[in-house]
């Protein structure tokens, strides 16, 4: 389904960025940045390393200020915001299971109390989505970089989100994990959830996504897949370092 044809099926937002800037003491990260996302679409993010693209989406989130205006066009009175970080830092000798990670994400009774009965269902379905409900008792500490980013993927569906942010949830997945987070994208595609989608496989990019922003400090392309990923857009979109400025 193209993202065309899922607009009148969305129940994810229309996102508009308009003008933004993100200055972090006297470096500009962020300049002028301008583009939209289409309700029910899947929409990735590309550019190099301390190019903005983390940045941009902590702003969207609200976790970081900016200038300029954000805006979310929800289709209704229903906003829900799901986020996956790139990675999860803690201490891996912590006796924290899969569940004890899930009860402290998803619930607001205190993980210690185990899962409650209200959120059980919906933690059981998100871990078989994402294949890891036979390892819920497994520490997390013990858990493959692959098989935590999968968790991290299911306390994302947890409630389920209009609108999903993703940061490069792909680097640490094998191939039976891109497997499963594929089949999760083409979900949320036919669900009508909005998807902004940071990624660095730009194969995965071209196939996956309906429409794709080029970002190094400021917008240097947005357009259709097959249109953005040209290899003269990407040359010039990773052969110079990210223009950040410092202020005078």
């Amino acid at each position: 389904m193209t993202a065309a044809a899922n607009l009148t099926s969305a129940c994810g937002p229309r996102i508009e960025f308009d003008g933004i800037d993100l200055t972090l003491g006297r470096t500009r990260i962020l300049e002028n940045v301008r583009f939209s996302v289409a309700p029910g679409s899947v929409h990735a993010i590309v550019g190099p390393n301390g190019g903005g693209k983390s940045s941009l989406i902590k702003t969207l989130l609200g976790q970081m200020p900016h200038q300029g205006q954000l805006t979310l066009h929800w289709p209704g009175e229903r906003e829900v915001i799901g986020s996956v970080p790139q990675a999860l830092e803690f201490d891996r000798g912590l006796p924290m299971t899969v569940d004890d990670f899930m009860a402290a994400m998803c619930q607001r009774r205190p993980a210690f109390l185990g899962l409650s009965r209200r959120v059980r269902p919906e933690i059981d379905a998100a871990l078989q989505r994402v294949g890891m409900l036979d390892k819920r008792k497994r520490r997390m500490g013990a858990l493959s970089g692959g098989e935590r980013q999968r968790v991290l993927l299911a306390q994302g569906l947890i409630p389920e989100p209009q609108l999903l942010v993703l940061d490069e949830p792909m680097s640490a997945l094998d191939e039976a994990g891109i497997q499963v987070f594929e089949q999760l994208l083409h979900g949320w595609r036919r669900a009508g959830t909005t998807v902004l989608w940071i990624e660095h496989d730009l194969e995965a990019v071209l196939r996956l996504a309906d429409r794709v922003t080029g970002l190094s400090r400021q917008v240097l392309f947005d357009a259709p897949p097959a249109q953005a990923l040209t290899p003269e857009r990407l040359l010039g979109l990773f052969s110079v370092h990210p223009r950040s400025e410092s202020l005078a």
